[in-house]
């Protein structure tokens, strides 16, 4: 699975590195940080920009960033571009009822699809085909799930504690998962207006991360990016198929506080060291 993750992409500076058009406007205040604490005058621009568009809990139904290749129109008989765009994270299928004019039939938040399985569903096959993008990120959260030692008492369930670790690359750089869009619009309203929504691909967990969970987010390498984002051509078969050991091998795990429990809590000390583990070693 992959419900949370963080993410500090500002999408101009994003869509320079990419060579990419930016067509997200301006960032919506539900991805500014609302961490506690706070600088004081003398933070650094690039602080200030960081914080602006940093998400540290990044919750399905969020507006998150993501990367397709596109023809002007969404057409076909003009150039390509890549584009950064803003999608609702949890996929709408195109043949969604409205249950408002301009407002979607709420159903499962489809924010995650099993990446072997998706071409066969009716919620995601189309995607497959002709609506892949990516999900820049700088890390995704998993909860090791462990029997609570105190027990559960005479008569109860089992009780567990979930501790929350934080997966990254080990040389901080940004990773990109692969995702399917969909386009939503009310076909009874006379200019509907398009609704952009994605989900993340996952995949068997590889490797020691088998220890946190058994699924994690499929990392899509740079080599396959123009294969993946195609829009006139489906995916080869074998960029659906568990990432490479090597390519795994990259990302690591450590222990993050609970405070990243609750999407009410949004700030950079939800990754910081949880008390009392700071010379804890990672699992990786």
């Amino acid at each position: 699975m992959c419900g949370r993750y963080a993410t500090t992409t500002n999408p101009g500076r994003l869509a320079a590195e990419l060579d990419a058009i930016d067509e997200t406007g301006p960032a919506p205040s539900e991805i500014h940080a609302g961490g506690a604490g706070g600088g004081g005058a003398a933070e650094s621009d690039a602080g200030s920009e960081r914080r602006q568009w940093a998400n540290y809990n990044v919750a399905p139904t969020t507006q998150i960033l993501t990367v397709v290749d596109r023809h002007e129109h969404d057409g076909h008989g003009d150039d390509v571009h890549r584009r950064i765009r803003r999608m609702r994270w949890g996929l709408i299928p195109h043949w969604t009822k409205a249950a408002e004019p301009g407002v979607p039939v709420k159903g499962k938040p489809l924010f995650n699809a099993r990446a072997d399985k998706a071409a066969s569903l009716p919620s995601f096959r189309d995607a497959v085909k002709y609506r892949r993008c990516l999900v820049p990120m700088d890390g995704w959260y998993e909860w090791l799930v462990e029997p609570d030692p105190a027990g559960p008492g005479r008569g109860k369930k089992p009780k567990v504690i979930k501790h929350p670790y934080f997966m990254s690359r080990a040389d901080g750089a940004r990773l990109y998962m692969a995702g399917l869009w969909s386009v939503w619009r009310d076909r009874s309203l006379d200019d509907p207006r398009p609704l952009l929504s994605c989900t993340i691909l996952t995949t068997d967990a590889i490797g020691d991360l088998t220890r946190i969970h058994d699924r994690m987010p499929l990392p899509m390498p740079q080599e396959h990016w123009a294969a993946w984002l195609d829009p006139d051509h489906p995916a080869p078969a074998e960029l659906l198929e568990s990432p490479r050991e090597e390519l795994v091998a990259q990302i690591t795990a450590r222990p993050v506080p609970p405070l990243v429990n609750s999407v009410k809590n949004n700030g950079p000390e939800l990754l910081a060291p949880p008390d009392g583990t700071a010379e804890q070693p990672t699992l990786l």
